[in-house]
């Protein structure tokens, strides 16, 4: 492979010139962090689309349903989901030319230091301590501050009507969870997964289609009984994590653990059994994508750069031209932390019962108020006081007792109007809220990922090698000689019947064979059909393998079957 540097440049160029992605609304100039898909590239993210739903949906089918949820959210959604108040970047503004600049981004570039996760007053100070400016006028840089990256919009003509549009696809997917459980006869764990467009108003997208500000995203949350002792099945994706984690990256150390997710449960180095799964789910997918075991790496992100929902949260990286190491999908063990806030902000139970395996006698300690000494302290106010008391846990009792009184209702109570007794009871079963874990993918950054490791140059022209399963046009059907009527007729109808199939299909008769097969090639088309003369004499046609140039005849009507068991 005869690649040079600017290997990024020439699949821009490419990717431009053959149909996969530009930049929007470009005879106006371009807007940042927006990109076109064109018909090849929206061809290769429905194939990335496809291949993700057999991996996280339909080899799921046990567990995990497909559901759709609208793309805008009213702001209760997004205050109850921490969203309104920690989903910011920090930004800082040129006290002379007025240039808005993402603080950490900033500071990383012109310092060569990691400052992601830091307040916005830590980063005001290291801008003060290396005296850093403005990189277009030299101007001060003002204190930095936090920005929303929620787009906001109203629903209907009323202003106080706020809602926003969904940075992620997850919040729907947690508010109908009890909809989906009900429908599901109430079986766990049980995965929700949804494909749709998201909006992050980034402050200054960059490195091209790996930060949009609109994209899709593909997102399951699992939800499952943190007391389950059930064990994932792992000898469904036997993958080896290559993992490095946030102890290794605080110690400034690069040190990559290469172990089974099984394993990297039973070492503490990943804290769920169903993080570790569904990280081995992605291994596997992005090996399919195109991706070597070497080219994927799970970073592990240090508690100031975890979501604000996350309790653990693995990002999963490949290496790419131009950009190295880049986030392709997030895992994060969310725990009860969204569906325990919409419970709170919405007063709907949220909870599920689960039945025991085996009904069992547990002892219970209960508190017992002795309201005849109530009376005795607090005559007529007995029974205010009373519905005060009876707000009181166990443990708060218990500790009242070590005390010796409480204050409740501006009524000092004594202790020995309480008592704490033990009573057995037989449980059969218990509610609780489930936790999740959350694997979420970007698409086009797949789709660039993919174009990356297709992209070969060879004897002065491109392939691109596409995983024959992702591939926009899977068989191209040339005449041998255009002008040959007979021949015509024959491409025509294998190009037909190949569209009946089901299969993609380019049908192209301009100019020599060899420049049609360049030209499938760099697009990535994996199967190319040719037609001649002996095609009349025997019902047999060329077919062509685009990686090794490789040609067999086989007949003409098995063409279609052939192609469906190589892809």
């Amino acid at each position: 492979m005869d690649v040079s540097s600017d290997k990024y440049e020439k699949i821009v160029d490419l990717a431009a010139r053959r149909g996969f992605f530009w930049p929007s609304y470009e005879i106006y100039g371009g807007l940042a962090g927006f990109y076109d898909l064109g018909p090849l590239g929206s061809l290769l993210k429905e194939n990335i689309r496809k291949l993700w739903l057999d991996y996280f949906v339909f080899r799921h089918q046990d567990m995990v349903v497909l559901i759709e949820t609208p793309v805008i959210a009213p702001e209760i959604v997004f205050k109850a989901s921490g969203h309104v108040e920690s989903f910011t970047d920090p930004i800082v503004t040129c006290s002379k030319c007025g240039k808005i600049y993402r603080a950490d981004h900033l500071l990383e570039d012109i310092l060569g230091i990691k400052v992601e996760g830091l307040r916005p007053e830590e980063l005001t100070s290291i801008i003060r301590e290396k005296g850093v400016k403005c990189p277009s006028c030299g101007g001060e840089l003002e204190d930095v501050r936090t920005f929303n990256l929620l787009f906001q919009t109203n629903v209907g003509p009323y202003k106080h009507d706020v809602a926003y549009l969904r940075p992620e696809a997850a919040q729907g997917m947690f508010t109908s969870f009890k909809r989906v459980f009900n429908a599901m006869r109430y079986s766990l764990p049980l995965g929700i997964a949804q494909v749709g467009r998201v909006a992050r108003n980034e402050i200054s997208p960059r490195q091209g289609m790996v930060r949009l500000r609109e994209f899709t995203i593909m997102e399951v949350e699992f939800f499952f009984d943190p007391e389950d002792a059930e064990e994932p099945d792992f000898s469904r994706f036997p993958e080896k994590l290559r993992i490095l984690t946030a102890d290794a990256r605080s110690k400034g150390l690069d040190e990559v653990v290469v172990v089974r997710p099984e394993e990297a449960v039973a070492e503490g180095i990943v804290l769920n059994k169903w993080l570790a799964y569904w990280m081995s789910v992605a291994q596997a997918f992005a090996k399919e994508l195109g991706l070597r075991e070497d080219e994927i790496l799970f970073e592990e992100k240090l508690p100031e750069e975890r979501a604000h929902y996350s309790k653990q949260t693995f990002d999963q990286l490949v290496s790419i031209s131009r950009w190295g190491w880049v986030e392709i999908s997030g895992h994060a063990y969310r725990t009860d932390y969204d569906l325990s806030r919409h419970m709170q902000f919405s007063g709907e139970d949220m909870t599920v019962y689960r039945e025991l395996k085996k009904p069992k006698e547990v002892t219970k300690k209960s508190v017992v108020i002795d309201q005849e000494l109530l009376k005795e302290y607090f005559g007529s106010d007995t029974p205010r006081v009373l519905q005060a008391l009876r707000r009181l846990s166990v443990e708060e009792v218990e500790k009242i007792l070590s005390e010796g009184e409480v204050i409740v209702d501006g009524f000092k109570v004594p202790a020995r109007v309480f008592r704490i007794e033990e009573v057995k009871e037989v449980v059969r079963g218990r509610r609780f809220i489930p936790h999740v874990v959350e694997p979420s993918f970007g698409a086009e950054r797949l789709l660039l990922v993919v174009l990356d490791k297709a992209y070969y140059e060879e004897g002065g022209r491109v392939v691109l090698k596409l995983p024959p399963k992702l591939a926009p046009y899977k068989l191209a059907v040339f005449p041998l000689i255009p002008k040959e009527e007979s021949l015509r007729t024959l491409a025509r109808r294998i190009y037909h019947d190949a569209v009946k199939a089901g299969l993609t299909v380019i049908y192209d008769e301009d100019g020599s064979i060899g420049r049609r097969y360049a030209r499938v090639d760099e697009i990535g088309v994996p199967f190319a059909v040719t037609v001649d003369y002996q095609s009349l004499e025997d019902n047999t046609v060329t077919v062509r393998f685009r990686d090794s140039r490789e040609q067999i005849r086989i007949k003409s009507d098995e063409v279609i079957k052939w192609v469906l068991n190589n892809l």
